[in-house]
């Protein structure tokens, strides 16, 4: 951040540039986590139509066959077009069967359905236009920080400007392969109205 652009603006540049090298980071976390959660080999493999009601149950009943604890740590992630297609079984979207999301899910688009918190994320596996969606137990998949997301704003002299730099050192591993299910998806099946 040049000190003479600075003088140039009324927002905080050197926040700006460290909360986006700090988002950044937590997506490559998110891909961490996603890239072993793509390793089960229980996978539900329709991807010829898109997320529906007998999917769900079929993972659904594959955790349950597996003793995966009904304990509320079961999350599922879905695509954007998924999360729409969820939108339209009548279960999902209804307050009689599905619940507010948690509190520390607040500011994002989440609900609680099936004892499983349902989230969308923009970053899961696409491939000849099928999504990979995930449902799974939070200890089936674990998540190192040997450095959490750090960002240091130093003077750089020699440059009359602020250097911004990010480091993280982290690392996941797939705990239990029959806490994970994979749901694949066709990403442009249509929805209907």
């Amino acid at each position: 951040m040049d000190k003479l652009d600075e003088l140039k603006t009324n927002t905080d540049e050197r926040l700006v540039a460290a909360n986006a090298g700090a988002w950044a980071l937590g997506r490559k976390i998110d891909e961490l986590i996603v890239s072993k959660l793509d390793q089960t080999a229980h996978v539900v493999a329709e991807a010829s139509s898109g997320l529906t009601k007998a999917k769900i149950l079929e993972a659904f009943a594959l955790l349950n066959g597996n003793d995966v604890p009904d304990d509320g740590q079961r999350f599922a992630v879905v695509g954007a077009h998924q999360w729409n297609e969820l939108l339209n079984i009548s279960e999902f979207k209804s307050a009689d069967y599905a619940g507010d999301r948690y509190a520390w899910l607040a500011g994002t688009e989440s609900k609680v359905w099936l004892g499983i918190t349902w989230m969308f994320h923009t970053g899961l596996p696409l491939a000849s236009g099928a999504r990979k969606c995930f449902v799974y137990h939070k200890s089936a998949v674990g998540l190192a920080e040997g450095q959490p997301i750090k960002a240091f704003v130093d003077w750089v002299p020699e440059k009359a400007a602020h250097l911004v730099n990010h480091m993280l050192s982290a690392g996941a591993v797939l705990v239990d392969e029959d806490g994970v299910v994979e749901i694949d998806c066709d990403d442009d099946a249509a929805i209907p109205e």
